[in-house]
């Protein structure tokens, strides 16, 4: 009779590794990346709000630092034509359940879509309906914003009513998005 596999159930927050990063017996162990952006804080009145979102845990990530050699490693030991790492005992695959468990994210119910946006004016009217202002073309790289914009619109927003939290959050979010969850070398805008 074939063992039964056992699946963590991974909307809770004890399992997730962003619980334990304050730890000292455990940051000692992180892999870590360098990131040329300090991470974001938020107003602690939104606090109930990341929560809601699924992006709170995600939002205690600190600083990330890179151990260069031990990502040489993983990178030589990538097989794009798998998706997996071959490591000497086996492969290795990361699945949605291994990111649900790092970071916290929620991964069930209906995936996060939208449109592709290759034009400013298309860009322009997304914010226009997200955030209530527009960048200017100076402001954006291409069809990405410029994480500076963010911040900035982010600070002036006076938390005052339902609408200015849900604007704050989703700036936050898109912050979180740039530079830890998705940044790039570059570390100066999200798509």
């Amino acid at each position: 009779m074939p063992k039964k596999k056992k699946y963590r159930d991974v909307d809770r927050p004890e399992y997730h590794i962003v619980n334990y990063l304050s730890y000292d017996d455990y940051s000692s162990r992180m892999l870590t990346c360098d990131h040329p952006v300090p991470p974001d804080r938020y107003d602690e009145r939104v606090e109930d709000h990341l929560r809601v979102t699924g992006f709170y845990y995600a939002s205690q990530i600190g600083i990330v630092q890179n151990q260069k050699a031990l990502v040489n490693a993983l990178v030589e030991r990538w097989h794009p034509d798998t998706h997996t790492f071959h490591l000497p005992v086996g492969e290795c695959a990361v699945t949605l359940e291994d990111v649900a468990l790092i970071l916290g994210l929620p991964t069930d119910g209906l995936p996060v879509t939208g449109m592709t946006i290759s034009s400013f004016d298309a860009l322009e009217a997304e914010c226009l309906n997200q955030f209530g202002v527009a960048p200017r073309k100076s402001e954006c790289r291409g069809s990405c914003i410029k994480l500076t914009w963010l911040r900035d619109l982010r600070e002036r927003l006076q938390l005052v009513d339902e609408i200015s939290i849900q604007r704050y959050v989703k700036c936050h979010i898109m912050l979180l998005i740039g530079t830890i969850l998705f940044g790039d070398k570059s570390g100066a805008s999200v798509h």
